[in-house]
């Protein structure tokens, strides 16, 4: 009999594990379910080329569509509805359009939402995560006008730096003592405070909303704070609402073994940003990795499990992916390879911190004396690659020895 494969989410992740579903079972029956009516686009340009797109008026979705592999009717596409609940001992899904949809297998792949602010006076905030957010958001940027986000993560950054490029004025609210602080590291978030300030930005950390009015947020130090545009860039919450009750710890998106199984059922995987899972290049603590390489990687593997399964057989032990990510805020590319998140330490390859946007910068992270990461301010593709290599020998022999 052919294999049910029913995935939930059809952004990046759901579409490269119907992808390499069929690669390893071309037999198999994949369904795709994702809430958006669109075919699946790439996210990260939304808040950089695709905003100012947008608002020049030469924008348009097709330009983002994700390219795949999938021969027409290979796969059975549900978009525009969402899964609701799931009774993983009958192994059923239902869907927002009252559908009850059978599965052998499930794989998880429903992303993750914007955190909002439990504020009043909703009206004029604004989230990123979705085409039409963008388009909500674009419609309200107009050059002069008062931008003021809250968080200075990567999207709250990157948003910021796309306004002032837009003509706009910027000011970003971060708790933290610097924006990116928990990605880069003290010494690397401070370095990109002090370009973003040198940039135009109105960046003040250590600091919370407490209130919202009408066109202004009210901070802990008791300013208030102007702005036509207030953009929420408080982090994401994982879409697993609608696998309560299967069974499974749903504690920080769903905790997974290294084959990608979710702890509490055989038949159900987790991809993407919303598995939570342990990296043989660390250690062995599960974690949620929200980067861009991630989906393509743990597709593959869910992919492989199943397959394996399929068969009577297990797939290797051994899971190993190495993540990586990339930004680009006042025309300043970031981008890493490993996790800089676990470094206790730097070491400053080439540049210099002090002068971003002037000088190419490379970064090694470590831990416990051991590479984790290397990242490039500005470097040249070349270079970061050569560091690459040497970090993926590194962890290898690591997780060898």
């Amino acid at each position: 009999m052919r294999p049910r494969v029913l995935i939930i989410g059809a952004s990046l992740a759901g579409l490269r594990s119907a992808e390499a579903v069929l690669a390893a079972l071309p037999e198999a029956q994949v369904t795709l379910v994702g809430d958006e009516a669109h075919v699946p686009y790439n996210r990260p340009p939304l808040s950089k080329e695709a905003l100012t797109a947008l608002v020049a008026g030469d924008a348009a979705l097709e330009k983002l569509a994700l390219r795949h592999r999938l021969a027409e009717g290979a796969v059975d596409w549900r978009l525009g509805v969402r899964a609701v609940a799931t009774d993983a001992q009958a192994r059923t899904v239902r869907l927002s359009d009252g559908a009850v949809q059978g599965y052998d297998w499930l794989i998880v792949a429903s992303g993750l939402r914007p955190r909002r602010m439990a504020l009043p006076h909703a009206e004029g905030r604004h989230v990123l995560r979705t085409w039409e957010d963008a388009v909500g958001l674009a419609s309200a940027l107009r050059p002069g006008a008062r931008m003021a986000v809250v968080g200075a993560g990567f999207i709250g950054c990157e948003v910021a730096a796309t306004a002032m490029k837009l003509g706009l004025s910027a000011s970003v609210i971060e708790p933290q003592a610097q924006p990116m602080l928990a990605a880069l590291g003290p010494e690397v978030a401070a370095a990109m405070a002090a370009f973003h300030r040198a940039n135009g930005v109105d960046l003040r950390c250590g600091l919370t909303v407490t209130g919202a009015e009408a066109g202004a947020l009210i901070l802990s130090d008791g300013r208030r704070l102007e702005g036509d545009v207030i953009v929420e860039a408080v982090g994401s919450v994982p879409n697993v609402d609608w696998l309560a009750g299967a069974g499974l710890d749903l504690s920080n998106g769903v905790l997974c073994d290294a084959t990608l199984t979710a702890r509490g059922s055989d038949r159900i995987l987790a991809v993407g940003d919303v598995a939570r899972f342990p990296n043989a290049l660390f250690d062995a603590t599960p974690r949620r990795v929200e980067h861009w390489s991630i989906p393509g990687l743990t597709a593959r593997r869910a992919a492989e499990t199943i397959a394996a399964r399929v068969a009577g057989a297990e797939p290797a032990a051994r899971f190993a992916p190495l993540p990586g990510f990339w930004s680009d805020q006042h025309g300043l590319r970031l981008q890493s390879f490993g996790a800089p998140a676990l470094g206790d330490e730097i070491r400053v390859l080439d540049g210099d911190l002090a002068r971003l946007g002037d000088t190419p910068c490379l970064i090694e992270y470590r831990r416990a004396g051991k590479m984790v990461a290397v990242l490039g301010l500005g470097a040249a593709p070349a270079a970061l690659a050569q560091h690459r290599v040497r970090l993926e020998r590194e962890l290898n022999e690591t997780v060898a020895a």
